[in-house]
């Protein structure tokens, strides 16, 4: 029998939730230097182990880069102590998960593995990074699969005009201008022996952080670690020089039309320089900002180019840091036909965000950004890659707890001030699609001067 309305409980008042901080690790550094950095997270029995080594891409050689990403992609391909296939079979039997990546920050090694099975995955983590082997059949492969790759993002829109903006924006001389993973000439150039002088020079224990991240109870990860990888010693490491932002091109503000006769949808791509995450502000602005702009279908370019005019599915944008500098990018697929308007609208909307921001938007962006990071930074792995990236660029996570901070206590006018800072209107255009639909058009725009690339 149900309780009456008079005898019914209240409801109870739901209450904001409050501040959150970004789980506190203990910090060690270990025998040979290298940082150990711990996240104990109860009931996380996977446990996520990050190892980073920063160092700018200008450390490759011009005449091979690429060389970088090719190393990072074999260091699982047999170590002195095992062949390909028996440190394949290691992972798999003992359910170890491992990849490696490179960016403009430097070197990723990631591993995911049982809780119980964590002492012989930082032992196999040493053998990767310290004594890899580089078998010539698997150089071949990997040289073979990256050219594949490269053919590949010259026929896919999105990947052939992030191609084409970065090469746009950026000083030819600048290795920002080309491809982390190298163009099809450098990669060709790749020898087994460019390989090894490179890890010979770049990888070892000095600027090295590790971080492990998951239900730690029961281990002594300290000496684990140091018995694994604190008794690794390179005498042939080079220091890392420091990161320098990309040099703009001189006339990066133009647009670029990539021709692809037939396409029925155009990819666009407008961007310009951005923050890294040291601003001198408040790096707390730019999540936000992304986000009311560009960062959800109810954002301001979808809420016109989707919703009101059905031009396409979606189009993001984000405000996005290097080690030093960033880039603030807008990027997605219109129909062939809404070419010219959809650019048009897009260029406006864009510019709309030095005129102001309402209240409402800025409310609904920071309780997204700032509330959702619980159920962000709820797993040991998001926690783990949270911490690795931002060690990368010589950060803690205790930057991501006064982020979130300083973001409750954004207002419409410190984010307007941020986006005019930023957002000048000096726009680099990639648009690949069917010029022979739009040329014409894009030029009476007057947004640039236009230049066409076949694709």
């Amino acid at each position: 029998m149900s309780a009456s309305p008079s005898t019914a409980p209240a409801r109870p008042a739901v209450q904001p939730p409050g501040p959150w901080s970004f789980p506190t690790p203990t910090r060690h550094t270990l025998s040979n230097g290298v940082e150990l950095v711990l996240y104990d997270i109860p009931g996380q029995y996977v446990v996520s182990v990050r190892t980073t080594l920063p160092f700018p891409l200008t450390v490759e050689p011009r005449r091979v880069e690429g060389v970088a990403t090719i190393m990072a992609r074999m260091l699982d391909e047999g170590t002195a102590e095992h062949s390909p296939e028996e440190f394949a079979e290691l992972l798999e039997r003992k359910g170890i998960a491992f990849g490696a990546s490179v960016t403009d920050a430097g070197l990723a090694v990631d591993l995911d593995v049982p809780k119980r099975r964590l002492p012989e995955a930082l032992d196999l983590l040493r053998q990767t990074l310290s004594a890899p082997v580089f078998p010539q059949p698997e150089v071949d492969r990997h040289l073979k699969t990256r050219l594949a790759e490269i053919e590949q993002e010259r026929a896919l829109a999105p990947q052939r005009a992030a191609r084409e903006f970065i090469a746009t924006l950026y000083d030819g001389e600048d290795r920002a201008s080309r491809p982390t993973g190298g163009a099809a000439g450098t990669v060709s150039a790749i020898s087994r022996q460019d390989i090894v002088d490179f890890h010979a020079a770049r990888v070892g224990p000095r600027d090295m952080t590790a971080v492990v991240a998951g239900d730690l109870a029961g281990l002594d990860v300290v000496d684990l670690a140091d018995r694994a990888l604190g008794t690794w010693e390179s005498s042939s490491q080079r220091p890392a020089p420091e990161s320098q932002a990309g040099r703009v091109a001189a006339d990066a503000a133009r647009v670029v039309l990539v021709d692809r006769p037939g396409s029925v949808q155009t990819e666009v791509l407008v961007g310009c320089v951005g923050p890294d995450r040291r601003v001198q502000a408040t790096w707390a602005a730019f999540p936000v900002l992304g986000f009311m702009v560009g960062g959800s279908p109810n954002a301001r370019i979808d809420a016109v180019l989707r919703e009101e005019k059905g031009y396409t599915y979606g189009i993001r944008s984000a405000f996005r840091p290097r080690r030093v500098g960033g880039l603030f990018l807008t990027s997605g697929s219109v129909r062939a036909e809404s070419t010219v308007e959809s650019v048009q609208l897009l260029l406006q909307i864009l510019e709309s965000g030095r005129e102001g921001f309402a209240e409402e938007e800025v409310r609904a962006g920071v309780d997204f950004i700032s509330k959702t990071a619980p159920g962000r930074f709820a797993t040991a792995d998001a926690v783990a890659d949270e911490a690795a990236s931002l060690a990368l660029e010589g950060l803690t996570t205790e930057f991501t707890t006064a982020t979130l901070e300083a973001m409750r206590g954004l207002d419409p006018q410190a984010l307007v001030d941020a986006y005019r800072q930023w957002v000048t209107g000096q726009w680099t255009v990639v648009v690949v699609g069917d010029t022979g639909l739009y040329a014409g058009g894009l030029q009476e725009l007057g947004i640039g001067p236009a230049t066409v690339v076949p694709a």
